[in-house]
């Protein structure tokens, strides 16, 4: 018996385990803070700074992130639930074996960030910044992500599972085993002709051919 080739190889989805969580002792996180098995629950980290802070094993439940300052912050063996802010700075951070569920965040910076072996399910998303981030065993379920950028981004083994993509901008990105078929709304802006390296059902084909034949330069007309 033959067997069918994989048409791009799956992503790699986290395995978090957490330990016996410590409850945060509320308070404000700070620069290079080191914040390890901690459990954050309804915390109000709205406006704080915790630039370049490091999060290991904790868990962050219906925290407020309006306006956080966690640019180059390392957030690892994590799980995130509820959480909810916008404007959040994650620029050039790394987040490595996390979960992110339900969450709803609108301007979130992570342009520049390493994502890896991140699973996001549930939750909505507006105007995601992912410029020239790298994105690698990613895992987009359930979700809605509404005009993300992904413009100059590197995406390899990334998964779009019933997940709403609407407006998304692929401008200089590579792409690299991105497996979009499963997509439940499947909306490209600006950036198609970067879909190399996707795969796509035959019906988001379909989808996509008129930006695909503007992208090309395709005049589409029925013959006189």
């Amino acid at each position: 018996m033959v067997r069918k080739a994989r048409v791009v190889k799956a992503a790699r989805r986290p395995e978090v385990r957490l330990p016996e969580l410590v409850a945060w002792p509320d308070g404000e996180v700070v620069p290079d803070g080191d914040y390890d098995g901690l459990e954050f629950r309804d915390a109000d980290l709205a406006e704080q700074d915790g630039g370049g802070a490091r999060f290991m094993d904790c868990a962050l439940t219906g925290c407020a992130l309006d306006g956080t300052g966690l640019s180059h912050a390392r957030v690892l063996d994590s799980v995130l639930t509820g959480i909810r802010g916008v404007g959040t700075n994650l620029a050039e951070a790394t987040l490595r074996d996390v979960e992110l569920v339900d969450a709803r965040l609108g301007g979130t910076q992570l342009h520049g960030a390493v994502l890896e072996r991140v699973l996001v399910r549930g939750g909505k998303i507006d105007y995601l910044n992912l410029r020239k981030a790298r994105l690698k065993d990613v895992v987009f379920e359930g979700c809605v992500l509404i005009e993300p950028d992904f413009g100059g981004a590197r995406l390899e083994r990334v998964e779009f599972v019933d997940c709403v993509l609407k407006g998304a901008d692929l401008t200089a990105a590579t792409l690299v085993d991105v497996d979009l078929r499963r997509a439940a709304d499947l909306d490209v802006a600006r950036g198609v002709d970067r879909l190399s390296g996707a795969a796509i059902s035959h019906a988001q084909l379909l989808d996509l051919a008129p930006v695909l034949a503007a992208a090309l330069g395709l005049r589409v007309a029925e013959a006189d």
